[in-house]
């Protein structure tokens, strides 16, 4: 069960409750003067999705390069047949990994506020 909030708690979007830290409580991880209260189910699931939004953006990028590469002519059709099939199942493994983790795509799609979003909307 949850603690009660105090009056000088600050809840994050996610859930995770930052609040003052008390002269007893300077050796607590601390982050500009606050201390962080997290669920370890929450820390696993967020770095999960860390992990795999990271993941994702690579192979986003990757996959980016190699059409510029099949539309400049660069590569072979062995190659292309090559990373036709590796990106298919990259894919398809990071399908099967946030369906694991109980994620969805638009979970890894960080908003950075006035930047917009990290990964581009998917076709």
């Amino acid at each position: 069960m949850p603690e009660p909030p105090r009056d000088d708690d600050v809840r994050c979007r996610d859930g995770v409750r930052v609040g003052r830290a008390a002269p007893a409580e300077r050796d607590a991880p601390r982050v500009g003067g606050r201390r962080i209260e997290t669920d370890p189910e929450n820390v696993q699931r967020d770095l999960t999705r860390l992990v795999l939004t990271v993941v994702e953006l690579v192979r986003q990028l990757v996959e980016r390069q190699c059409i510029r590469r099949f539309e400049r002519g660069d590569l072979t059709d062995e190659q292309v047949e090559a990373i036709g099939t590796t990106l298919m199942r990259l894919e398809e493994a990071m399908e099967e990994l946030c369906e694991r983790f109980g994620l969805s795509p638009s979970d890894l799609n960080l908003d950075l506020g006035p930047l917009g979003t990290l990964l581009p909307p998917r076709d």
